[in-house]
């Protein structure tokens, strides 16, 4: 063992507290919520650690409240997150919208269980349209990030206070119920800023300086449509700057998995199996899910004999892959609604497309 390695530190800890773990060492001191699975273990460890060291957690009285608080803490120019799953986001679309609109930085964090309505506690990635399409009013957009790991939701909790900063936006962390109980090493790395940490627009007092506000209404001519293509301006910014992927195995490979969080991780183990018999397999997983990665994934399917999209719904990053690109004749779906696919499944999968390209397996190109 060399000394770098022996100086690693690695935590044993659940992707819920590894959120908690990078939203504090990202600096964020103040924490809203209210109860509802399967998240509780965030507000459960932010009530426990923020206080000791100057933060404030605070329960709220629902979920329509806890976003209006984010506003005010966030306009005050502090760093600031809540976290929920479905049911709860849902309550805070006015307010999402509010804040887009007035131009303030917070983390969402999604744990997402299953749906429409009530549901129920198991895992799903059905609020991807929530989440990537805004379910608030007005066109607003937000930086969407699907870690598949502890280690990533460590470090894009990181990730997503920076980009909030950077854009004056929300920004928001879609994970489901399988990453956020599961638990595995990882390492906590030191948060390095990516962006100044000043915020010369907060609403911090007068004194000193002239008299400034933030706000989302604008009722004089024409004000509110200069103001549209502002925020339309930042958001292509956005897609220009902050696409993530994560391209695994993708060496000659015919038959491509397009995946993302709990989805793209058993999909790995699959890949993994089917490459051990030759089988030409290999996965774009996008990381932000908006900015979605549309080039990236237009040529992966030009590339390719076969796309697969695989999903814990019934198709919904479908539609953004199928707007990525013209080979629709290339696209297969393997959807498993509030239920995670098993790594058996998506390698029968995989051996009956392989059989549909003519591959057999130990002949992979």
């Amino acid at each position: 063992m060399t000394l770098a390695s022996a100086e690693i530190r690695r935590e044993l800890m659940k992707g819920n507290e590894a959120i908690c773990v990078g939203a504090i060492a990202a600096g964020c001191r103040f924490y809203y919520g209210y109860p509802i699975t399967p998240q509780n273990d965030i507000p459960e460890y932010m009530s426990a650690h923020l206080p000791p060291i100057g933060g404030m957690f605070l329960q709220a009285e629902s979920e329509v409240a806890t976003i209006n608080f984010l506003l005010g803490t966030s306009a005050s120019g502090m760093r600031v997150m809540t976290s929920s799953s479905g049911p709860g986001i849902s309550l805070m679309q006015e307010g999402l919208s509010y804040m887009a609109g007035s131009e303030l930085p917070a983390v969402i964090v999604n744990i997402s269980r299953s749906g429409p309505g009530l549901g129920g506690i198991a895992p799903s990635q059905g609020d991807y349209f929530q989440a990537v399409k805004c379910g608030g009013h007005g066109g607003y957009r937000m930086p969407v990030l699907a870690p598949h790991s502890v280690q990533e939701m460590y470090s894009l909790t990181m990730l997503a206070f920076d980009l909030a900063d950077k854009y004056r936006n929300p920004a928001l962390i879609l994970g489901d119920a399988i990453i956020g109980q599961m638990k595995e090493p990882f390492v906590p790395t030191p948060y390095v800023p990516t962006v100044p940490q000043e915020k010369p627009w907060a609403l911090t007092g007068c004194a000193g300086r002239p008299r400034q506000n933030v706000k989302s209404l604008y009722l004089k001519d024409n004000e509110i449509e200069v103001h549209n293509w502002k925020l339309h301006r930042k958001y292509r910014q956005m897609q220009e700057e902050e696409v993530r992927f994560e391209p695994y195995r993708m060496d000659g490979a015919g038959i491509v998995i397009v995946a993302f969080g709990t989805a793209a991780r058993v999909s790995k183990t699959a890949i993994q199996w089917a490459r051990k018999e030759g089988l030409p397999v290999g996965m774009l997983r996008p990381i932000s899910l908006f900015p979605f990665p549309s080039r990236e994934v237009d040529e992966a399917a030009a590339g390719a004999d076969v796309v697969l999209v695989i999903e814990m719904n019934t198709g919904q990053m479908l539609e953004d892959v199928r707007m990525s690109t013209r080979h629709h004749d290339k696209i297969r779906f393997l959807g498993k609604p509030c239920a995670m696919p098993t790594p058996e499944e998506i390698h029968q999968e995989i051996r009956r497309l392989a059989g549909e390209i003519g591959v057999k397996a130990g002949n992979a190109r």
